[in-house]
């Protein structure tokens, strides 16, 4: 019984960081467009006025949040290459939010907890969640053959 619960609490952990990548995709699709619309900027200094154009940056926060939007769908039914690809693009956004630490440091703090939650999410029990959510693409057990093999035999990962 606790383990189909602890089963459960995974699928949730997992619907979450799915959610989470594909709200944290559209944010970044919304802040891409305005930089891609409004691409100059002004910003002045005591001994400099500087104008900024902000085209490129518009285009890698479109081009990442399409990105998370596509990987959270994929990880909403339980696609192992969702699960991959969140897993390097998560490493990747904590990596880029500690160069951030000394500007904006609780929303860095904040979002490199929110990183760790999701890296926990989709790195531990992920056979368990599959089985939970229904994969798509797993090739269906037969009964007969879960019946031959004895409970330990079935939760053991093949040797290699």
């Amino acid at each position: 019984m606790a383990a189909k619960r602890g089963g459960a609490a995974m699928a949730g952990f997992v619907l979450f960081a799915g959610s989470l990548l594909m709200v944290i995709g559209l944010i970044n699709v919304f802040e891409g467009l305005i930089a891609l619309f409004s691409d100059e900027r002004v910003v002045m200094t005591r001994t400099n006025l500087v104008v900024v154009d902000v085209t490129g940056w518009g285009w890698t926060l479109l081009i990442s949040g399409l990105l998370l939007m596509a990987v959270g769908a994929g990880l909403l039914v339980a696609q192992t290459w969702a699960r991959i690809t969140a897993i390097v693009l998560v490493c990747l956004h904590a990596v880029v939010q500690t160069a951030w630490l000394g500007a904006y440091p609780v929303w860095a703090l904040l979002m490199i907890a929110l990183d760790t939650l999701v890296l926990f999410a989709l790195t531990a029990r992920w056979a368990d969640v599959r089985e939970r959510l229904g994969g798509v693409g797993e090739a269906p057990r037969r009964e007969e053959e879960e019946t031959q093999l004895s409970a330990s035999e079935q939760r053991t990962p093949p040797t290699v």
